[in-house]
């Protein structure tokens, strides 16, 4: 997977997937501060999906029409590292094989995923 991890999911999220052989960008440590509209654009130009625990993906996403190649929205109730890390471990374990435009939720209870257009 091709990705961008947001600053509120964190450097080790990110430091996890690239051990896990994942091309990864991790906005804290590459672009610290950089705002969500960029983060977004950055990851259509490269053709990444973003990682976040910020709702904000979703209003970007879904209220504004934006383009995206793919968001991973972690809603956890926990939202500690080791849980993160948990819950992308069942995301990578059940990971449709196109993420192409498709805005998934991961929550405490199972993974939800819209594709554009449903």
């Amino acid at each position: 997977m091709r990705g961008i991890v947001d600053e509120s999911t964190g450097v080790v999220v990110a430091r996890w997937l690239r051990s896990l052989g994942h091309d990864i960008l991790s906005i804290r440590e590459d672009r610290p501060r950089m705002i969500d509209e960029d983060i977004l654009a950055l990851a259509v130009r490269d053709d990444q999906v973003v990682i976040t625990n910020d709702k904000d993906f979703g209003d970007l996403v879904f209220r504004d029409g934006r383009p995206h190649r793919g968001v991973i929205l972690l809603r956890l109730a926990d939202d500690r590292t080791p849980e993160k890390i948990a819950a992308l471990k069942r995301l990578l374990d059940d990971l449709p094989d196109d993420l192409q435009e498709c805005f998934v939720v991961v929550t405490d209870r199972g993974i939800r995923v819209s594709r554009r257009g449903e």
